[in-house]
């Protein structure tokens, strides 16, 4: 999905109507009775070769209280916040009202990309209206039919060119993952050092009120970031440019990420999905817990999705400055991080404090240590040097008496480091056996904590003329044997 675009725009003028088309599914309910439609619906819209998010929204009214029709409001507006490309739904029946005015004047302001659409235009007798719609002051209507399909190949051409602008953005941002590596071992590996160009990017993720914010802050000299003892404060991700001591560094903060099951708010749903964006955006993550209950649940589920994302994951348990017995509290994190979060072993665990700012210079180091290690490259000698080694001191499986032979090793990508064995039917080495070779890659190579990709690899070894029909004897073998029979 390259971009999100949330359907914006009075009571009844269509909007679920448009939702479910381009979703090609009935999900939204639709009715001519206004007010239909109280939540944000998500869907998986497809409109061409075009696919992307699309945000069903509650009517805009002009109600800024506590009511529902409020509610409903700031959910609308919220969701206006957090989308890439807003489509302004007006009634070409109708015509332009005091409230579409209204309402064109706040998505100027909120709202870098606003299309116009005229809904129900079918027929010449709503001419009068889509003419009317220029004094919004937001360029050309697009005309529409959603219930009829009409105007679907205007709004594609509206959408292509935004749609390419976010995929380069996000191309831009995303970190480069799952790189290559060349067979020549005398190459010199690509440089990753955070630089202004390429500045190291951090996301930091966890529980609600663990104190993200309140890290950022500290680390920025500045409260830049909404925080208080509410949890659930922040909403969607806020990324953010500094020099963090010495090193460009782009930073997100994110929602908390409570249990799916308690996330009933829709605004929360579309929170927690803009942090595991986040987390793909990353190089490195920071799963902070808070010192007084870590270790939860979502806290492994947290840490577990930024590893099979493929991220470098750095632990840091903040409000360290309450605790009182700290020496036997940091034994039992370690015991407890190494039981429960195996695959991480040994990843970095730092003590911090985000409020006094305790530890921050050790959560620095962290994280490039934790950025090094995820783009370290094993030259092929050592590899294979170190697998014989491996494999003689616990040797593989031998399934059905054949023993598997493990022939040849090489390292395929970095960011994270991923290698290859080559070896006989893969398919009957058990995973306890890969897990092995993983673990004898961190202790050997000194990969702490970094997620490693193991792949075994079929190579055969089978005789090429076995199972191929007796070549029948020359007439000079025949010859030969004939005077050897005499």
């Amino acid at each position: 999905m390259s971009f999100t675009l949330a359907i914006v725009g009075r009571p009844n003028v269509g909007k679920s109507t448009l939702f479910n088309r381009l979703v090609g599914k009935r999900l939204a309910l639709v009715d001519d009775q206004p007010g239909v439609t109280r939540d944000l619906r998500e869907g998986a819209a497809k409109l061409g070769d075009l696919r992307f998010t699309v945000i069903d929204t509650a009517g805009l009214e002009e109600v800024t209280d506590d009511s529902l029709q409020g509610r409903m409001r700031r959910l609308t507006e919220r969701a206006v916040d957090m989308a890439d490309i807003c489509l302004f739904m007006v009634d070409a029946r109708t015509g332009i009202t005091p409230t579409d005015e209204m309402f064109a004047d706040i998505l100027r302001k909120r709202s870098s990309h606003v299309i116009l659409a005229a809904n129900k235009a079918e027929g010449r007798s709503t001419d009068g209206g889509v003419l009317d719609a220029y004094s919004l002051g937001l360029g050309e209507p697009v005309r529409l039919s959603a219930e009829h399909g009409e105007g679907m190949d205007e709004l594609y051409h509206m959408l292509r060119p935004l749609s390419d602008a976010f995929e380069e953005r996000e191309e831009e941002d995303a970190p480069e993952t799952d790189l290559d590596v060349a067979d020549d071992d005398t190459d010199t590996p690509e440089d990753f050092t955070p630089s202004a160009k390429r500045p190291l990017q951090v996301a930091v993720i966890g529980r609600p009120n663990a104190g993200k914010s309140t890290l950022i802050n500290k680390i920025l000299g500045e409260d830049r970031l909404l925080t208080g003892p509410e949890a659930g404060i922040t909403r969607d991700s806020i990324s953010l440019s500094m020099t963090w001591l010495g090193t460009p560094t782009r930073i997100f903060d994110t929602a908390g990420m409570r249990k799916k099951a308690r996330v009933v708010d829709k605004v929360e749903k579309l929170s927690v999905a803009d942090g595991l964006r986040a987390v793909r955006f990353a190089e490195v993550v920071v799963v902070l817990l808070d010192a007084a209950i870590p270790f939860e649940q979502q806290d492994l589920r947290i840490a577990d999705f930024a590893e099979t994302e493929g991220r470098a994951v750095v632990v840091a348990v903040n409000k360290w400055d309450l605790e009182d017995d700290k020496q036997d509290k940091l034994k039992a994190l370690r015991t407890g991080f190494e039981k429960l979060l195996p695959q991480l072993k040994g990843a970095p665990l730092v003590t911090i404090s985000a409020k006094t700012g305790k530890g921050l210079d050790r959560l620095h180091a962290a994280v490039l240590r934790a950025h090094e290690v995820w783009n370290r490259r094993v030259p092929t000698a050592r590899l294979n040097l170190w697998l014989a080694a491996m494999v003689e001191a616990h040797p593989p499986p031998a399934p059905g008496g054949r023993r598997i032979k493990l022939r040849y090793m090489t390292q395929a990508k970095t960011r994270p480091p991923g290698f290859v064995v080559m070896c006989s039917n893969p398919e009957d080495l058990p995973a306890s056996y890969s897990r092995y070779l993983v673990n004898g890659l961190r202790d050997s190579f000194d990969m702490p904590g970094t997620p490693i990709r193991m792949f075994m690899r079929s190579q055969s070894d089978k005789n090429p003329y076995k199972g191929r029909k007796k070549a029948p004897p020359s007439k000079l073998r025949k010859h030969l044997q004939g005077r050897k029979a005499d």
